[in-house]
């Protein structure tokens, strides 16, 4: 095939994928939103009753607490990590886009044991 062709296909196969996912994202929004309610309900009845779950003879249910926790201000959570030592608050992952900088920058900096994948892609754009 010539590339005239294999992007009219490659743009008619991205198309039919976006539809699909597009229903099959609504369809699991309308079921989790049936959840929510369901589980709204419950703990309505983890509260009336003062207890913390239940079982019943399709199965169990529990209440528990779940914290999250996120910075609206960066520079005193640094201050924090490095005042005591503690990297391990943070979650281990490298910002893509600043390590790449960084390296730009600093290309003899790459530390031991940094993984490094680079690999060519294809974008296709729809013709205006």
């Amino acid at each position: 095939m010539d590339a005239n062709q294999l992007v009219k296909v490659y743009i008619k196969i991205r198309d039919a994928k976006d539809i699909k996912q597009k229903q099959m994202e609504e369809e699991v929004a309308a079921l989790e939103a049936q959840l929510e309610l369901i589980e709204a309900e419950l703990l309505e009845i983890c509260k009336t009753t003062g207890q913390d779950g239940g079982s019943t003879q399709y199965g169990s249910f529990r209440r528990s607490v779940k914290t999250r926790y996120w910075p609206s201000d960066w520079d005193s959570v640094y201050r924090l990590i490095k005042e005591h030592s503690a990297p391990e608050l943070l979650e281990r992952r490298i910002h893509q886009g600043n390590f790449k900088e960084f390296l730009q920058a600093n290309p003899d900096k790459l530390p031991t044991g940094m993984n490094v994948d680079s690999k060519y892609s294809v974008t296709v754009r729809r013709a205006r």
